[in-house]
């Protein structure tokens, strides 16, 4: 409980309203057991970085939270690789995910 605001804070940051962040949480209670500075706000920055707007990570977040708990390396391989074949969007991510890595390889080569 002691992440509650603070992690409802970081994603309200974004431009979520308070209802949608906190159906966001609870959607991945995992989120709260994160750390704000050393997990979840490096990762934010990361998918700004890679010029995802605010309201599309508003978008990645509301549909699939647990994005946030992959680790960095994994979000920027597949980044990466799905640049690399012209075909990264904030659908196409949040679909690579969850893919073991055999068949995320097996899918694109």
């Amino acid at each position: 409980q002691d992440n509650l605001k603070p992690t409802l804070q970081l994603v309200k940051d974004l431009g979520m309203d308070d209802s949608k962040a906190k159906r966001t949480i609870a959607k991945f209670p995992a989120l709260l057991g994160y750390s704000i500075e050393e997990n979840l706000k490096p990762k934010v920055h990361l998918l700004g970085e890679w010029c995802f707007s605010d309201s599309q990570i508003v978008g990645m977040l509301s549909s699939f939270p647990a994005l946030l708990g992959y680790s960095a390396k994994r979000l920027a391989h597949r980044k990466a690789v799905l640049e690399a074949q012209g075909c990264l969007t904030e659908r196409s991510l949040i679909g690579v995910m969850s893919l073991t890595d055999v068949k995320f390889m097996a899918l694109y080569k």
